[in-house]
């Protein structure tokens, strides 16, 4: 992988095949900025196009995860767009787009576009003692980043319209109750506990499964059951007689570490 030195307002760290990415601008509390935006589709691309890297985290470094945009230019912060290239969802990709897990160790503060990045990642760990909230509508915006289709699907639609029409704040064990999030553990937990989650599938999970599924878990709220249920025979099709769906059972029934060989770059089914 390459090095992170052109990554702005972001560090990227890899170790033991679990990628860290880490908003890096304490002083402003990570306060989202187009460099930042940037940085993290690149830092993203690289975890997904490196077999070595299993799972990604992503943290914030400092208190808090990201506080919503950088609101320094004022009455400027959010001026009509000049460039044909915007986009309400800064980073491409989006966490939901990679084939590595990507959880979110939401350490402390995660307002507006803060937290509408972490929507985008497969699981959501939360710091008690922080606040929450899509506060886009109390800032004469509106929720970005996929919101629209990330938080429904998370939280069913009259919870999802309380929550982007109101912009309302919610605490951790509120928005876990809601199903923001899967857990909710006291900040100086949340890391930890999101690396534990990211080593076990680093070394457990086989990635090509692992890629496939997290494909078809993003995808089947907008399809049939009969589509699913073609996704899944052709996609049991691709990995069953592979080398690994060999490994997953002689490891299980050997009781070791298995050694996994496909990979999702190489191995990714045509077409899809």
């Amino acid at each position: 992988m390459p090095r992170d030195d052109d990554l702005t307002d972001l560090t990227l760290t890899v170790r033991d095949q679990v990628a860290v990415v880490t908003l890096d601008r304490p002083e402003a509390r990570n306060a989202f900025t187009g460099a930042m935006g940037e940085s993290l589709g690149a830092a993203y691309r690289r975890c997904d196009e490196d077999d070595d890297v299993r799972a990604v985290v992503v943290t914030g470094a400092g208190s808090a995860f990201c506080v919503g945009a950088d609101l320094s230019p004022r009455d400027q912060t959010f001026a009509a767009p000049t460039d044909q290239a915007f986009t309400s969802s800064p980073v491409r990709p989006p966490a939901f787009a990679l084939r590595k897990p990507v959880i979110a160790a939401v350490n402390g503060h995660a307002l507006g576009i803060g937290l509408t990045l972490a929507m985008q990642c497969d699981v959501r760990i939360l710091a008690r003692g922080a606040t929450y909230g899509f506060v886009h509508v109390r800032r004469g915006v509106i929720p970005d980043a996929h919101s629209h289709w990330t938080v429904p699907r998370a939280v069913g639609f009259a919870r999802a319209a309380e929550l982007l029409l109101t912009g309302r704040h919610v605490d951790a064990d509120e928005a876990v109750a809601m199903g923001l999030a899967s857990r909710a553990v006291p900040a100086d937990e949340v890391l930890p506990a999101a690396l534990s989650i990211a080593r076990d599938l680093a070394v457990n999970t086989a990635p090509l499964s692992v890629a496939i599924s997290k494909r078809l878990v993003w995808a089947s709220p907008t399809l049939s059951a009969d589509d699913v249920d073609r996704l899944e025979t052709a996609m049991h099709e691709h990995v069953m007689g592979q080398a690994d769906a060999r490994e997953g059972v002689l490891a299980f029934l050997e009781h070791r570490d298995p050694r996994w060989s496909l990979s999702p770059t190489r191995d990714w089914p045509d077409g899809w």
